[in-house]
């Protein structure tokens, strides 16, 4: 199993919209093979550096499906728009991945 995650870093006051951004878009990350689960995590603000930190969160069967996602058009479809709600972030969105050691 695999884990894939992107931490963003939402500016204060944002927050309503970037949810929505992941709300309305189609990813169409059923279809692909592998695809277990997602959600979308609402950290903490951060009020001395005017952030609230969001998590994407991906459960592959494998990494290699992962990667097939990421080769994709599905995943240029989901992600064709990402650049719309840029001016939210502080940053640019951190990856993070990982392979399942020892589950439940």
């Amino acid at each position: 199993m695999y884990i894939a995650m992107n931490r963003f870093k939402v500016q204060a006051g944002s927050e309503e919209a970037f949810e929505n951004v992941w709300k309305g878009r189609d990813s169409k990350l059923s279809e692909m093979t592998g695809f277990k689960e997602f959600h979308l995590l609402r950290g903490s603000l951060n009020e001395a550096e005017g952030y609230t930190l969001f998590a994407s969160h991906t459960v592959w069967a494998s990494y290699e499906d992962f990667v097939a996602w990421t080769k994709s058009e599905n995943f240029r479809a989901a992600h064709k728009n990402a650049g719309a709600t840029k001016p939210a972030y502080i940053g640019h969105p951190q990856f993070e991945g990982f392979s399942v050691v020892e589950g439940a």
